[in-house]
């Protein structure tokens, strides 16, 4: 029971910090923050790896830890919701981490990729609705003449939506080539 704690709360830390490499690597496509990047892939596997918490978890310590690395903020819930609440939702991709794992183990993997793309959904999805909250009511004033809300969800799309479709092909491929990486990882007692 101990040495499997002490390997998820490694694993969170090894992952959330491989989340946070990856998002300086990224493609900015706006000058006030949003890039493309491959940010959402460790989280996304970790809730595939550990279900909710897993992914909650690494979320929440990816969006704190963003503070420390150039987050944009302007007003406390704007903060919030850009980013420990914004990163900390694409750990609810955990809720398919079930179905994904019986699908690989049956080697179903048309199955487990319907899975693994219904959970990254669920987490863009999710992450997007918080940044485009945030752009709607505290960066309203984007572009002269366009509604707040139109260019929040354009502003946002234009990124959350290539986001969505790099992590869903690489963590698919990751998957079905290689199914174990979904399973926790089991270390035998000595």
């Amino acid at each position: 029971m101990e040495r499997t704690k002490l390997i998820f709360l490694m694993e969170v830390a090894i992952f959330s910090g491989i989340a946070l490499i990856l998002d300086r690597f990224s493609f900015s496509i706006w000058p006030q923050g949003g890039s493309i990047s491959f940010v959402m892939v460790p989280i996304i596997l970790m809730a595939f790896r550990w279900g909710l918490k897993g992914g909650l978890l690494s979320g929440l310590l990816v969006g704190l830890l963003q503070t420390l690395f150039g987050a944009y903020i302007v007003d406390p819930v704007q903060y919030v919701l850009d980013y420990p609440l914004a990163f900390t939702v694409i750990g609810l991709a955990g809720l398919f981490a079930g179905a994904i794992k019986r699908s690989l183990d049956e080697g179903q993997m048309r199955k487990a990729i319907i899975y693994i793309t219904l959970g990254v959904f669920t987490g863009a999805l999710l992450r997007f609705m918080c940044h485009f909250f945030a752009g709607w009511v505290f960066f309203g004033s984007g572009a002269e003449g366009v509604p707040a809300w139109q260019f929040s969800l354009a502003y946002n799309g234009s990124y959350m939506g290539p986001a969505f479709i790099l992590t869903t092909i690489i963590l698919a491929t990751l998957l079905v080539s290689v199914p174990r990486v979904a399973t926790q990882s089991r270390m035998r007692s000595a």
